[in-house]
């Protein structure tokens, strides 16, 4: 007998497809109960509805990312490779291209289903900042960076690095940079935020 928890993953796995592939609204909950292999009366009993359940699915999503960057926070390392590694991380959420098809479906469907945005926003967009914010709280008491507003700049940063190319995704048809096109831009986003770009006094042109 499988357990609650090992089932909800199997229902998770054939629901990130199912909403990815036909989308929220043509997605029934008899259909993601038969790609589980389970019964519609075990699915209610997991989750009570549909909306339940594309909420819980998009909380669990996250979990992994989460930790990931909670054990930087707290890792020896230097402010760079610290941020890199922050950063990584939230990349690979926001680029991944199951996250990314259900952006698309969520703004496809958000009209009709106005809380399909809102709870993709709370467990996804919200989490990855405040994530990233906690570890920028712990390098501003190390005083290796100093900052005014740390949402902001944890919001900042996650635009810098995802925001462009899942629009061109999204909007554009064009496929997901790769892995290799994702560390660069993580690395040129560190060097901004920690360094900038503004030229030294002795280095402008007369």
């Amino acid at each position: 007998m499988r357990s609650d928890d090992e089932t909800k993953q199997i229902v998770f796995e054939a629901a990130r497809h199912a909403f990815a592939v036909d989308g929220y609204a043509a997605t029934s909950t008899e259909a993601l109960a038969r790609a589980a292999g389970i019964s519609t009366k075990t699915l209610y009993r997991l989750f009570p509805g549909k909306a339940a359940l594309f909420e819980a699915m998009c909380a669990d999503r996250l979990e992994q990312l989460l930790s990931a960057v909670d054990l930087q926070a707290s890792g020896d390392v230097d402010i760079e490779t610290g941020l890199r590694a922050a950063l990584l991380a939230c990349a690979d959420l926001a680029l991944d291209p199951e996250v990314v098809a259900l952006q698309r479906m969520v703004l496809q469907e958000s009209a009709a289903f106005p809380d399909l945005a809102a709870n993709f926003y709370k467990n996804g967009i919200s989490r990855t900042v405040t994530a990233l914010a906690r570890w920028l709280r712990v390098q501003v008491k190390k005083k290796l960076i100093m900052l005014d507003d740390v949402d902001e700049a944890a919001g900042i940063l996650i635009g810098m690095v995802a925001s462009a190319p899942q629009r061109a995704a999204i909007y554009g048809g064009l496929p997901l940079p790769s892995r290799k096109d994702i560390a660069r831009r993580v690395r040129n986003c560190a060097v901004l935020f920690l360094n900038g770009c503004r030229a030294a006094p002795d280095q402008r042109p007369l």
